[in-house]
């Protein structure tokens, strides 16, 4: 943990330092491009660790951040492109999302097993989370 914080101290350095530098705009830009990129590398290498059959999570870590890149990437490519009001409320952004959704579901399927937990005792949390975003969107 002690490994995890200085890290997280140093990159929270690093992206205010930016921001200070040159601003939020670009601070942003070069952060959402940075995350898309990583998050790409990082689904390719859970997505071949699944085909290695390394772990039960690859392929549930594999879209998670499919999801990620391709979510964070529309955002990063949407802001880079001038805001472009086609790609505003695009229906593909619901593709990518989607990945984001199976692979949270996926985890929760494993973790549901290495718990022993009765067959779609996964649907819970998931159903649950579901609930509660669609009761802040009524709210708000």
């Amino acid at each position: 943990m002690k490994h995890a914080m200085g890290l997280f101290a140093g990159v929270l350095i690093a992206v205010f330092a930016g921001y200070g530098i040159s601003g939020y705009a670009d601070t942003y830009l070069l952060s959402y491009g940075a995350i898309a990129i990583m998050s790409s590398l990082i689904a390719g290498t859970f997505l071949w660790l699944w085909r290695m059959r390394a772990t039960p999570l690859a392929l549930g870590m594999a879209f998670s951040w499919t999801g990620s890149a391709f979510v964070i990437g529309w955002w990063w490519i949407y802001t880079l492109l001038g805001r472009p009001i086609g790609m505003l409320e695009h229906p593909v952004l619901f593709v990518f999302v989607s990945f984001y959704i199976a692979g949270a579901i996926m985890h929760l399927a494993v973790i549901q097993r290495s718990f022993n937990l009765p067959q779609f005792f996964f649907v819970i949390p998931a159903s649950a989370a579901v609930a509660l975003s669609a009761l802040a969107v009524i709210a708000f």
